[in-house]
């Protein structure tokens, strides 16, 4: 499983958004590194696909589906539906894509 939390450089939610995937991964014992993409301008931005920061991925695909305008990319922090804390997305949301990611539903 490949496991990227894509971030700007400052951003205030990237150390615990990492916390979480790695006791979402724990607690369904997955192994698996985090790599940990530090997005340092708009041009690698747009590159990455990047909506913002932390953008959580597992095997390519962003934990929150795709978004609505695939041209919005933008180094500031990120907005997650449903998220009790601005920047993080809800755990379930994580702890789904982990699920998926394991029965082979995400290539």
């Amino acid at each position: 499983m490949k496991v990227e939390v894509l971030y700007v450089a400052d951003c205030p939610t990237h150390p615990e958004a990492v916390r979480m995937v790695r006791r979402i991964l724990a607690a369904e014992g997955v192994e698996a590194e985090i790599h940990e993409v530090l997005v340092r301008n708009e041009e690698m931005a747009s590159e990455l696909g990047f909506c913002g920061s932390p953008t959580i991925r597992i095997n390519g695909r962003d934990v929150a589906g795709e978004s609505g305008d695939a041209r919005s990319f933008a180094l500031s922090c990120r907005l997650y539906p449903g998220s009790k804390q601005v920047g993080l997305p809800p755990a379930e949301m994580v702890h789904r894509a982990v699920l998926k990611a394991r029965q082979g539903a995400i290539p």
